[in-house]
């Protein structure tokens, strides 16, 4: 357990120091993983659709519903690391 979070905290630290700026769909996938493991599910009201930036977030949250906070730590893990 002390592992995932430590590997977890270092792919948070790398996600900001990528070589290059991945497209808006990864951006979101990071968002949204990142969002579902130190949060949990989205519980919060979805943003109307003059708020374009925070509706898409609140979707790409929303996609992890149900997702364990270690398995979206794990798949966030990944990413960066597939990104790195």
């Amino acid at each position: 357990m002390a592992d995932l979070n430590a590997e977890f905290e270092a792919a948070v630290a790398n996600s900001k120091k990528l070589s290059e700026r991945p497209d808006n769909t990864t951006l979101l996938k990071i968002y949204g993983l990142y969002k579902q493991a130190t949060a949990g599910d989205n519980t919060e009201k979805k943003p109307g659709f003059g708020d374009m930036v925070g509706r898409a977030k609140w979707d790409a949250w929303n996609g992890f519903k149900g997702t364990a906070a270690d398995d979206a730590k794990q798949q966030y893990i990944d990413l960066i690391k597939s990104l790195s």
